[in-house]
């Protein structure tokens, strides 16, 4: 693995994992904490999970609205 990340090609692919996902899980599973789905059954945890994509696109939106005016 470390010869693939460590290849010309690997870290282009690498560098782009921080602008793209990874920040949206580390913000959620840090700040929001879900250890645990309160609810059972894979549509149920699709709901809760769906509802803490929503906050952190709903607190972007709050912080970094202004911008896109």
């Amino acid at each position: 693995m470390k010869h693939r990340v460590d290849s010309p090609h690997g870290k282009q692919i690498y560098s782009h994992r921080m602008s793209v996902v990874e920040p949206v899980f580390g913000n959620i599973g840090t700040n929001k904490r879900p250890n645990r789905f309160s609810l059972r059954g894979k549509i149920k945890v699709q709901g809760q999970w769906q509802l803490y994509c929503l906050v952190h696109n709903v607190e972007k939106l709050a912080k970094y609205g202004h911008l896109s005016q």
